[in-house]
Parts: C-alpha cells; structure tokens; sequence
C-alpha cells in the first residue's frame, strides 16, 4: 500500500533488497534511483575528516535531495551502507579479486555495518537514521575465500565486505550483533515506525 497522505513515496535506490525489504512490509514504492558520484563524496569526506556514521549519513541525504529535487511533493528515501574495520572503510569490490582482498581483511575479525537513511521533501530532511551492526567472520584460509568468491561472483559485486548475509554469506560469520534488516541496507523497524507516527501507514 501506499501512504495515506498524500505523499508519494519514492525510493533513491538501485538495490533490490531495499526495494524488496519495503515491499515485503506492504509498502509500493516508487523506484527511482539517483546517480551521485560516491567515490568523490566518499574521498572528500574522509579527507575532512568525517567518521564512518557521518559518511553513511550523508551519503543517504545527498540521495535523498537528489531525488527529492526531481520529486519536491514526495517522501524520498535515501539509503547507503559503510563497512568500517579496524579504521580502514571498505567500498563495494570492483572486481573479484578485490572481493577476495576485502574478505581476507575481514577474515577472523569483528568489523561495523553502518546502515543510514534519510527521507527528504523537497528541501527538508524530514527523518534520519543510523544503524550499526556487528559482524564477526570466521578465519578463512585464502583457496577458501577463492572458492566462494568464484562461487558467487557477480553476486556479490553490490555487496560492500563482498558477502551476501541473506544468503550463503551467512556460512562465513560466527557472529552478528545487531538488526537483520540494517544488513541488508534499510532500517526498516525504525522507517516503519515514523510513517507510522505521521499517519502515512497503519498497523
């Protein structure tokens, strides 16, 4: 369903988990994704400085504007993800050897998953949030990261840290601490939960 107001709702996002993940909870979003350049941003803000909260965080807000200045009446969701371990911030794998060098990294270590949000109309940000999650790989020896990578290649291109939670990646963590649905890239409690508040949804 959508809103009950008259909001359209519209989501900045090329990921199909976020769009399934609304779509699950009885939402019709519109998809519509936004091209920013990420890369830039993402260096500019770890030139300045920013934390890996702050560069979810306005990475999700520079989608959402983008998409709520071609839509100013509608509520646009603007949704990004950072992996932070051990300082070093990771970006989706370019190419499945870079899978293999982000895994090996991640391999016997405990990293963060920053899931942020934000919904803009017009030129407000209405709503913002951030969620973090713990992940604690098992330590993998190099022919069995090659094997999986091969296995699941291009699968995991979009998968920042190269693994896919919701499905086999699962086999390669000993540990989670934190909301399921943040992994794979929405807040969706806390999402639901404010449209609720305004009246856009009902139980």
């Amino acid at each position: 369903m959508q809103p009950t107001s008259s909001a359209r709702l519209v989501l900045a996002s090329s990921s199909p988990a976020r769009a399934a993940l609304l779509r699950q909870a009885g939402l019709d979003p519109l998809v519509r994704p936004v091209r920013i350049d990420e890369d830039a941003l993402r260096k500019a803000l770890i030139a300045e400085g920013s934390s890996a909260d702050d560069l979810a965080a306005l990475l999700a807000e520079a989608k959402a504007r983008r998409g709520a200045g071609r839509d100013p009446q509608a509520l646009v969701i603007g949704a990004d993800q950072i992996l932070e371990c051990d300082g070093r911030i990771f970006a989706k794998p370019a190419d499945p050897a870079e899978a293999c060098k982000q895994i090996a990294a991640l391999s016997g270590r405990t990293h963060q998953l920053l899931s942020a949000a934000v919904v803009c109309q017009g030129a407000t940000a209405l709503w913002r949030h951030t969620a973090r999650v713990r992940l604690t790989m098992h330590p993998l020896d190099p022919a069995e990261i090659a094997e999986y990578v091969a296995r699941h290649w291009p699968a995991i291109a979009g998968c920042v840290g190269a693994y896919r939670i919701e499905a086999e990646g699962v086999r390669l963590f000993s540990r989670i601490e934190g909301d399921y649905f943040a992994i794979l890239g929405l807040p969706l409690i806390e999402l639901l939960t404010w449209l609720r508040n305004r009246g856009d949804i009902a139980a």
